[in-house]
């Protein structure tokens, strides 16, 4: 970082953490417990997390030349209001603001009350839930402040992070002495599994896992160098989470038996107990309690720019995009918190997962597309960034991602048409904040 002015940008590295912070949250600590009720191959888990890092890759890939030709806050926002049209970028930011950032900032904010709960059994029931709305709040109140204090928060905590995934993979491999038999080689009938159903709907899990590979395009405006330091960011956080995510799910299955994993939330506790007995379990759970923060930490500082930048291009909602003295958008900022409070104390905890991955594939999906879109209407578009291998990762994200919603209409229709529901909320509301507007133009000109 650089002074505390009120132009001070966010650098490299903090770019970096914001994509890594954003992306190691609530997935990877607890799909693997609803992704073992139908998979129970050690090998098919491990490709399922190795094809979500390829997908999160080849879309990181794609956001890279869009973030560096079209180099502003709001990530999807942006690059649809840009590639589409005005509509189709405000119902890309309503996704964002609703799904995209609150839902999974109350899904990891519950998952931390959890560990919390699970490692220190003399704290009340319902705690989790009240841990939960007391992190929002003061992550919330900290961001509200100064560039200068998100970058620090979120610098400290994600190398924390970092350091304590890899020494819980080590501990878990060199200090289990009865591992589980679970086989990581293909065996008879995992080719059958690659193709099925289960594979599709357990994929989305492990998407909504990588959700967050995205998250410096949501801060474009605010960083140092942008058309340099969004690629690097983009490609070097998403290349860093998805090894630490193939290791954690290696431990988890080395470690604890699937039938005390099928099912369960806090899967780091229960892989942690089987390590280190309970009294080491407990001490893991509050670590990956306060760990957790840092992701909520990453998308309170990244989901109000979407607000922010709504707010600068539609006057109806004009008051989103207030700062304060130092260029924070304080107010989005609130906002957001708000509306993830609402998510901590009224929705189950599946059901927020399945819903918000099938939401933001359909925002990202149509995101990668607009990379051939503009490609084709504007070839001297000036782009500091080119995908590599073009147009092989765009073409691979496109069609996985197509694949795996596919299947969440067919496998978990509630979730899926409710997501097709938020997109078409969002349409009424263009259409309705578009019709004010001409109504206050035109009582402004008699």
């Amino acid at each position: 970082m650089t002074d505390s002015s009120v132009d001070a940008k966010f650098s490299l590295t903090s770019s970096s953490t914001v994509v890594i912070a954003n992306m190691i949250g609530t997935g990877v600590f607890t799909s693997l417990g609803f992704q073992l009720l139908e998979i129970q191959s050690g090998f098919v888990i491990l490709m399922l997390w190795a094809v979500g890092g390829v997908v999160a890759l080849c879309g990181a890939l794609s956001y890279a030349e869009l973030g560096a030709a079209l180099p502003r806050s709001g990530g999807e926002y942006n690059f649809l209001t840009r590639i589409y049209h005005p509509a189709a970028g405000f119902i890309s930011g309503w996704v964002s603001s609703t799904i995209g950032f609150a839902a999974p900032t109350a899904l990891v904010a519950l998952t931390s009350g959890a560990y919390l709960s699970s490692a220190l059994p003399f704290l009340p029931d319902g705690s989790a839930t009240w841990v939960a709305g007391l992190l929002v709040i003061s992550l919330a109140a900290i961001h509200a402040t100064h560039r200068n204090n998100s970058a620090l928060i979120q610098n400290s905590f994600t190398v924390a992070k970092i350091a304590l995934i890899v020494l819980f993979c080590v501990a878990g491999v060199l200090m289990t002495h009865a591992p589980q038999e679970m086989h990581f080689l293909p065996a008879q009938g995992d080719g059958a599994l690659l193709f099925s159903g289960a594979f599709a709907v357990s994929l989305i899990y492990v998407t909504y896992a990588y959700t967050g590979w995205n998250a410096v395009t949501y801060i474009s405006g605010e960083v140092e160098n942008p058309q340099r330091t969004i690629p690097l960011a983009l490609i070097a956080g998403t290349a860093v989470v998805a090894l630490l995510y193939v290791g954690l799910n290696f431990t988890f299955l080395h470690t604890a038996p699937v039938n005390a994993l099928q099912g369960e939330i806090e899967i780091g506790y229960v892989s942690a107990l089987h390590i280190f007995g309970a009294g080491g379990a407990a001490l893991i759970g509050v670590t990956l309690s306060f760990l957790l923060i840092s992701t909520v930490s990453a998308m309170t500082l990244a989901g109000p720019r979407v607000l922010q930048v709504i707010g600068e291009d539609f006057p109806v909602f004009r008051s989103l995009a207030a700062t304060n003295s130092h260029g924070v958008p304080s107010r989005a900022i609130w906002v957001q918190a708000g509306i993830s409070l609402l998510f901590i104390f009224t929705n189950s905890f599946e059901s927020i997962l399945v819903f918000a991955g099938f939401t933001l594939g359909l925002n990202t999906l149509f995101t990668v597309l607009g990379v051939f879109i503009l490609r084709r209407r504007e070839p001297d578009l000036p782009r500091p960034y080119r995908i590599s291998l073009y147009p092989l990762p765009p073409l691979v994200y496109l069609a996985i991602t197509g694949w795996s919603l596919g299947f969440i209409l067919l496998e978990r229709p509630a979730e899926g048409f409710a997501g097709l529901g938020i997109v078409l909320a969002g349409g009424v509301a263009y259409f309705f904040s578009r019709k004010g507007e001409k109504v206050a133009s035109t009582q402004s000109e008699t």
